[in-house]
């Protein structure tokens, strides 16, 4: 089966996926918990990855096409040149797998132990510290009897649960 994305009405991307799923179709709506700092306070709230669309997996023949754009909360699908825009399953499946490495890699408490696994420090055991960006982290590690922190890519780290 193939994937096509929906956009939704403003603030009825639940709604939506409520009536698609009541209907038996195949749906998949991405959030992420995205933190915030608002007035001093650090706040965390699931937002969608994709605000105002929604994936679905249907056949091009079948029959639930039909009652799309008349469930609640869907605007339109998404087409090109008046049919329906296909999104391959790998490109669903990447998304699906990136999701649950963000999720991991929120999990990474500071003071828990990781292992390197790539780069120069690669086999090292160290101590999380904190996230530097989006892509960097800093841990600590052990060295010349010494705990030195190191700043090293996030996909280089491996937690040992």
């Amino acid at each position: 089966m193939t994937w096509y994305a929906l956009q939704h009405k403003p603030a009825q991307g639940n709604r939506a996926l409520t009536h698609l799923q009541n209907q038996g179709i195949a749906c998949f709506y991405p959030n992420i918990i995205v933190e915030n700092i608002k007035a001093g306070k650090r706040t965390k709230k699931l937002e969608p990855l994709f605000p105002g669309y929604l994936f679905v997996n249907l056949e091009q023949t079948d029959p639930l096409w039909a009652k799309l754009r008349s469930t609640r909360g869907i605007q339109r699908v998404v087409s090109f040149a008046g049919k329906p825009a296909p999104i391959s399953g790998e490109v669903i499946q990447h998304i699906k797998d990136s999701l649950e490495s963000v999720a991991e890699r929120g999990g990474i408490k500071p003071g828990k132990t990781v292992q390197l696994h790539e780069g120069p420090f690669e086999g090292i055991s160290a101590i999380f510290h904190a996230y530097d960006g989006e892509t960097r982290a800093i841990v600590l590690i052990n060295f010349m009897q010494k705990q030195q922190s190191v700043s090293v890519p996030v996909s280089a780290i491996k937690s040992d649960r």
